[in-house]
């Protein structure tokens, strides 16, 4: 699967890259930052993979111009960010700290300066560190901390940037991080994680209506990680399994925003561990947003009896262990597409970690490359197909802090050298530059 050379997107298409705070932002104690769950999660022996930490990650604070200079000379229209919420409210209560605010004016401006969209992420996943101490995102307080972050960012960013994200991923939040544990904060309950999901949920509804409610013009929406689930057979068992795994992957994450309601079957096999949901939550939560950002790496087969081998597909299989399946993406899109109502579909993240090498100053990271153009075909593919999808982002611009997988993994369509902190557009990103410009001159 390829783009077909003669294949334009509309003109209004927007293209971009995309990463997030604490994973490349480092400076993690300057200018009156706190400290956010992800750096007291730093600290577990064993928790990262090896042994590394978001202190100076890819220096971005302080790298930042010659880092959207980078964006820029890509081409692309849209450089997707997040805001880290402790460097701007060290406590996640009370006094805003105007450093922090201070660099993500500076930031927002230098892209504008650059012709740059601003995509903003007020949640990536990295809580202030004091509101953990009183329960996080299991705590229902939080979720009023958050509405009055999230109005206070409006306030100093919210009529220059294009698109205001509440959330990236709140399964992630969930499932990683209460559930399983293996992400920060590293809670391991169902009945939390379940009541987390709902929290983050609330505090979404809630805090878009109130930045709407003090002038905020921005587009707003919500981010989720999503894949088409499939069975590993046709047997009955296996049916049944995907049928669960989609509940509790997918339509618990789309329908209390799009249709104001829990999946029926998912709250019957949560049993007792089925959130605690308050008269109104729902209505709030179903607010009416101006987009749907996707997040799609891989498919996920689902199998009753033993765990799908993935190797088993014969597919390319990434660094990350996942499978290579773009047509999923375009599944994915069409099933959305015929079972909801949707707004305008953003693809927010896609990409893929694969070993690379340099090679004489040079990175020839082909499978990425394929990687990104074939996703981008399945993109086009669903849009051929009716879907509505809005833009695309390539993750990550940077090779960067891979959560529990610390340095290990490299995302980037740029290579860090994490010793200098140079940086080297790999093949991907030249491709990628020379796509753009092309589909620019198609469109003309």
């Amino acid at each position: 699967m390829t783009t077909t050379s003669n294949a334009a997107f509309p003109k209004h298409f927007i293209w971009g890259v995309a990463t997030s705070a604490f994973q490349i932002e480092g400076a993690s104690e300057a200018d009156g930052k706190g400290p956010s769950i992800w750096d007291d999660f730093c600290r577990i022996p064993g928790a990262i993979q090896d042994a590394s930490d978001g202190r100076v990650a890819c220096d971005h604070y302080h790298r930042w111009e010659t880092d959207l200079d980078l964006v820029a000379d890509l081409g692309v229209d849209a450089y997707r960010f997040s805001v880290s919420w402790p460097r701007v409210q060290p406590l996640g209560s009370g006094a805003f700290n105007e450093k922090g605010f201070e660099f993500y004016e500076r930031l927002v401006d230098g892209m504008l300066a650059r012709g740059l969209k601003p995509y903003l992420t007020l949640n990536h996943w990295d809580l202030p560190s004091a509101l953990q101490a009183t329960g996080g995102w299991e705590n229902r307080d939080t979720v009023q901390c958050y509405v009055d972050y999230a109005c206070e960012v409006a306030r100093h960013l919210g009529d220059r940037v294009a698109s205001i994200c509440t959330h990236n991923e709140p399964w992630v939040v969930a499932v990683l991080g209460h559930e399983s544990g293996i992400f920060a904060p590293g809670i391991k309950s169902r009945a939390v994680a379940i009541q987390v999901a709902h929290h983050l949920f609330l505090s979404h509804g809630i805090a878009v209506t109130a930045m709407r409610a003090q002038g905020c013009k921005a587009d707003m929406g919500i981010v989720l990680n999503l894949s088409p689930i499939n069975p590993a057979t046709d047997f009955d068992a296996d049916r049944a399994a995907a049928r669960r795994a989609d509940g509790g992957g997918l339509r618990w994450y789309v329908e209390p925003l799009l249709k104001g309601e829990y999946p029926a079957d998912v709250l019957e096999d949560l049993g007792a561990d089925a959130p605690k949901v308050l008269p109104g939550d729902m209505a709030k939560i179903k607010v009416p947003i101006d987009f749907l950002g996707v997040n799609y790496y891989m498919r996920s087969v689902v199998s009753a009896g033993e765990p799908w081998d993935v190797k088993a597909s014969g597919h390319e299989i990434t660094d990350m262990g996942w499978e290579v399946y773009p047509q999923g993406l375009t599944e994915l899109l069409l099933r959305l597409h015929r079972d909801y109502t949707l707004p305008p579909i953003y693809i927010t993240e896609n990409g893929a970690a694969f070993k690379d090498e340099v090679i004489n100053g040079q990175v020839h990271d082909r499978r990425r490359q394929k990687y990104i153009e074939n996703h981008i075909a399945a993109v086009l593919a669903a849009m051929r197909q009716g879907v509505r999808v809005n833009g695309y982002f390539v993750w990550s611009l940077l090779d960067n802090f891979e959560w529990s997988s610390g340095y290990a993994k490299r995302f980037g369509i740029v290579r860090v050298d994490y010793a200098t902190q140079e940086r080297t557009l790999k093949d991907s990103a030249l491709w990628y530059r020379a796509f753009l410009a092309a589909e620019k001159r198609k469109g003309l």
